[in-house]
C-alpha cells in the first residue's frame, strides 16, 4: 500500500510540473534497483524552446578568427559571450609554444611538448566554436567573405575550396621569416618559426655529427661538416647559439668525442651588439660570456650572399666581401608580412607598410569590422600634433580662446588614456611646468592663473610625439592583445550603451572601450650553461643561475594546458638525468 501511494504522488507531481524534463529515482529494494523514468515535456514546452534557441541563433553574430597562435588562442581562451558564433580558420590545428622552440633544436624539449591541439582548447568552451583545417587565400573585405583551400589530403587531387560568411573578422595569422631579398637564403639556410623548423633543424644538427664521424674524412671538411653559423644576433639566434653549445659540451663530448674539437658557432649580427633590444648590462655579459665559450660573434657584419657551401659578409662601412664555408645556417634576421596579409593590405590601400596599420582598439584601419593582431599586424598610434587644435579646443571649456592649467588638468586623464605618449611625456615633465613659460607677463600670481594662447600650448607640447614606440613582435604583445580583445567583444553590448572609453577629441560622447595598452612583464635571454638573463619592469636586471630557475618557473606556468605543463617539465627533468635525445627523431 505504501509503495502504491509513493507512486500516485510520484504520477501527481509529474502531472501538475510539466517542466520537470527528465526524472531519475533509484531506489534500492530488498530484490534489486529499480529505476523509474519519466519524460514530462509537453509538445507545447518543446515548441517554446526549438523557436527559441533558433531566435537566440539567428542573432548570434559570425565571427572568423585566421591562425591559432598567441593572438588568436588568447582571444578564444578569453571570449565567454555566447552571442557569438565562431569560426577559427588555420592550416595548423594546434598552438605552439614558441618560445621554447630553441629547446626543441637540440633535444632539450621534445616537440610535442610544446603543442596543444586547437580541438583540445576550444572543446572546453561554453561558447559555439568551430575549428576548419585550412588555409585562407583571400579577404574580401567589401562582402565580409574571406575564401579558403583545405589543407588536409583528399582523395582528389584538387583541395577543397569554399567561403566564409563573417560579421568581424580577426587576422591573427603572425608572420614570416624576412629574407631582405639576400641571395641564396630561400634555399640554403634554416628558419625557425614552426615546429617543423624546429624538428628539421634538430637532425639536421645530429646528422651532422654522424657525417663528420665517418672515416676517410679530412679535418678541413670535418670542420666545414660542423661550422654552424647564426645570421641574427636575437633572442632567437643568441638562445639557439647558446642551446648548441650546451648539447656540444654535455653530450657531444660524451657522444662524439671524435670531433668535438672541431664544433664551431658563429653569430652573425649588422647592428653594434648582441640582443641590442635588452638592457646594455645585458648586451656586454651575453658578448663576454660568448667569448669565454669560444662563440665566435661577429658584429656589424652583413650577409650578402649564401651558396650551397659558403656564406658571403660585408663589414660595416666596407665594401670588401669575404666568405667562408659553413655545414649549417639559420637565418633569424627579422619578419615579414604574409602574402594573405600583402594582398589584403593592397586591397585597402596599405601596400606600401611592412604591417597591417590598426587603430588603437586593434580595428584595421579603414574597415571597421576587420581586427588585426600579434606579429601581422602594428598599432598606427594617432600623435598629439595631429589633433592639438581639437585638444586644445575641447580643453577650453569656458570658450575663452586660452588654456588655464585647472582646465587642461580636468581633461588631462582623458588625454593620456587616448595618447600614452602623452603619459609618458608627463611623468618627465610634470603638467604644471607645461604652464612654465617664459613669455608670460610678468606679475601673475601663480601657475593656476597662467593662460596658454593656441600657440604656446603647441610649443609647450612640441616633442610629446618623440615619445611614440612601436610594440616589439613578441608573443607577449600577442597574448595580451588577444585577452583585451576578447574582453572588448565580451562586453561589446554593454559598452554600446554605457561607452567606458576616453572623450572624442574629434567629435562628442566616449569611445566605446578603452585603446589596447602593452605592459611590458619583462623579458628573458638564456645564455647557455644553466645562466639566464632577465630583464624585468622597474628596471630590474638578473644574469645568472637564478634567472634562468625564474625562467623555468615562467615558462612552465604560461603553458596553456597542464598536459603541456607536465610533458615539459618531465623533459627538463628527463635531460638533467639522461642527458639530451640525440636520435634525431
Amino acid at each position: 500500500m505504501r509503495s502504491f501511494n509513493f507512486f500516485g504522488r510520484l504520477c501527481t507531481a509529474f502531472h501538475d510540473y510539466p517542466s520537470l524534463s527528465k526524472i531519475i529515482i533509484v531506489s534500492t529494494l530488498s530484490s534489486g534497483s529499480l529505476i523509474a523514468y519519466s519524460e514530462a515535456n509537453t509538445n507545447n514546452g518543446n515548441r517554446g524552446r526549438v523557436a527559441h534557441a533558433d531566435a537566440v541563433a539567428s542573432k548570434k553574430k559570425k565571427v572568423v578568427v585566421l591562425g591559432t597562435g598567441w593572438a588568436a588562442m588568447s582571444f578564444l581562451k578569453n571570449l565567454n559571450n555566447s552571442i557569438y558564433e565562431v569560426e577559427v580558420v588555420s592550416p595548423r590545428n594546434f598552438f605552439l609554444f614558441t618560445p621554447l622552440l630553441p629547446s626543441v633544436t637540440c633535444g632539450k624539449v621534445e616537440a610535442r611538448s610544446i603543442v596543444e591541439p586547437i580541438r583540445n582548447i576550444i572543446r572546453k568552451k561554453n561558447i559555439d566554436v568551430s575549428y576548419r583545417e585550412a588555409e585562407c587565400t583571400k579577404i574580401d573585405p567589401a562582402n565580409n567573405k574571406i575564401y579558403c583551400r583545405a589543407t588536409a589530403n583528399t582523395n582528389s587531387k584538387r583541395r577543397e575550396e569554399f567561403a566564409i560568411d563573417y560579421d568581424y573578422l580577426i587576422i591573427a595569422v603572425g608572420a614570416q621569416v624576412n629574407t631582405f631579398n639576400t641571395p641564396g637564403v630561400e634555399g640554403n639556410c634554416h628558419f625557425l618559426k614552426e615546429i617543423d623548423d624546429a624538428q628539421k633543424i634538430r637532425r639536421n644538427v645530429i646528422d651532422a655529427f654522424e657525417k663528420a664521424s665517418l672515416p676517410n674524412l679530412t679535418e678541413e671538411e670535418r670542420k666545414k661538416i660542423l661550422h654552424f653559423v647564426v645570421v641574427g644576433g636575437g633572442p632567437t639566434g643568441v638562445e639557439f647559439a647558446a642551446e648548441l653549445h650546451d648539447f656540444v659540451n654535455e653530450d657531444v663530448v660524451k657522444l662524439y668525442p671524435m670531433v668535438q674539437n672541431f664544433v664551431k658557432i658563429t653569430v652573425l649580427e649588422a647592428t653594434d651588439h648582441i640582443l641590442n633590444m635588452f638592457d646594455k648590462r645585458i648586451t656586454k655579459f651575453a658578448e663576454h660570456k660568448f667569448g669565454r665559450d669560444n662563440i665566435e660573434v661577429k658584429l656589424g657584419s652583413m650577409v650578402t650572399k649564401v651558396t650551397e657551401n659558403e656564406i658571403c659578409t660585408k663589414a660595416k662601412g666596407s665594401d670588401k666581401t669575404t666568405s667562408m664555408p659553413y655545414g649549417m645556417v639559420l637565418w633569424s634576421t627579422g619578419i615579414g608580412p604574409r602574402p594573405i596579409v600583402k594582398d589584403f593590405m593592397k586591397q585597402i590601400g596599405q601596400g606600401n607598410r611592412r604591417a597591417l596599420a590598426t587603430d588603437e582598439w586593434l580595428r584595421v584601419e579603414g574597415v571597421g569590422n576587420v581586427y588585426a593582431l600579434g606579429d601581422c599586424a602594428t598599432i598606427n598610434q594617432r600623435k598629439v600634433m595631429e589633433d592639438i587644435t581639437e585638444i586644445f579646443k575641447k580643453a577650453d571649456a569656458d570658450n575663452s580662446g586660452t588654456l588655464t592649467l585647472k582646465e587642461f588638468q580636468d581633461i588631462s586623464n582623458d588625454i593620456c588614456e587616448r595618447y600614452p605618449q602623452m603619459q609618458l611625456y608627463l611623468k618627465s615633465k610634470p603638467v604644471r611646468n607645461i604652464f612654465d613659460r617664459p613669455s608670460q607677463v610678468k606679475g601673475k600670481a601663480s601657475k593656476e592663473s597662467i593662460e596658454l594662447s593656441i600657440e604656446e600650448f603647441k610649443s609647450a607640447l612640441s616633442e610629446v610625439d618623440t615619445q611614440l614606440k612601436n610594440l616589439p613582435a613578441t608573443a607577449q604583445v600577442a597574448n595580451q592583445q588577444g585577452a583585451y580583445l576578447a574582453k572588448c567583444f565580451n562586453r561589446m553590448e554593454e559598452c554600446e550603451i554605457n561607452p567606458e572609453g576616453p572623450t572624442r577629441i574629434r567629435g562628442t560622447g566616449r569611445h566605446r572601450f578603452r585603446p589596447f595598452r602593452y605592459r611590458h612583464l619583462g623579458q628573458f635571454a638564456p645564455l647557455g650553461g644553466e645562466q639566464t638573463a632577465a630583464q624585468l619592469p622597474g628596471d630590474w636586471v638578473s644574469i645568472g643561475h637564478s634567472s634562468q630557475w625564474l625562467w623555468y618557473s615562467i615558462y612552465a606556468s604560461k603553458q596553456v594546458s597542464w598536459r603541456t605543463r607536465a610533458l615539459v617539465v618531465s623533459d627538463w627533468i628527463r635531460r638533467f638525468i639522461f642527458g639530451r635525445d640525440t636520435s634525431g627523431i
